[in-house]
């Protein structure tokens, strides 16, 4: 296929997924010196180190969780950042908050600021969401998953952060007692849990 036939399906790429990423063209067969040709004249815009878009391409709020989603597709937001997703907290995190496999290489990323957590088993895979932000799929945890995390956690993220995401949750309906239940139990936190579920009873 000719330069101009890798343009068009690069800018076809762009506008179906949201983001492009460098690595993704090599499955494709289109040559990387297309996409520097693309940002040269201005047809695709550089959002950052082998992430590519449209001009026109509009950024969410939570555009960097897009960015990150793309670059490490195995991570899933999680604690704060999955807070914060859901609404239901007042903290406005610096950082993003990412849980990965055990053994897996965490993302090398110069912004935003990423905390790392390793997550395995169960605590890994249940609880998880897929969401489009900025035409990108990114997993995040459940709301009740997420309280669950912040009690396991706490000592990171502080017991005030879990007991405002537990009260939050509850009052606006987000996640039942049974959910809660199942998720402290999977995160081992069932007995930290219990006296301030049963105070909201």
């Amino acid at each position: 296929m000719g330069t101009t036939g890798n343009a068009d399906r690069i800018l076809r790429l762009a506008s179906e997924r949201g983001l492009v990423r460098a690595r993704d063209l090599a499955g494709h067969q289109i040559p990387r010196a297309t996409l520097s040709r693309l940002v040269a004249s201005g047809r695709l815009v550089q959002i950052s180190r082998g992430l590519y878009a449209l001009p026109k391409h509009s950024r969410s709020e939570q555009y960097q969780l897009a960015e990150i989603a793309a670059r490490t597709p195995h991570g899933v937001f999680c604690l704060l950042t999955a807070l914060r997703f859901h609404e239901l907290t007042t903290q406005s995190p610096h950082d993003i908050w990412l849980a990965i496999p055990n053994k897996a290489r965490p993302p090398k990323l110069e912004y935003p600021p990423l905390r790392v957590v390793r997550f395995s088993g169960q605590a890994l895979t249940k609880g998880v969401e897929t969401h489009i932000v900025d035409g990108v799929t990114i997993r995040v945890y459940s709301v009740a998953k997420t309280v669950a995390d912040c009690f396991k956690y706490r000592n990171k993220t502080g017991l005030d952060v879990a007991l405002e995401a537990l009260r939050e949750s509850r009052r606006e309906k987000r996640a039942t007692n049974d959910e809660l239940w199942r998720y402290a139990k999977i995160c081992r936190v069932a007995n930290v849990m219990r006296p301030y579920m049963e105070s909201l009873e």
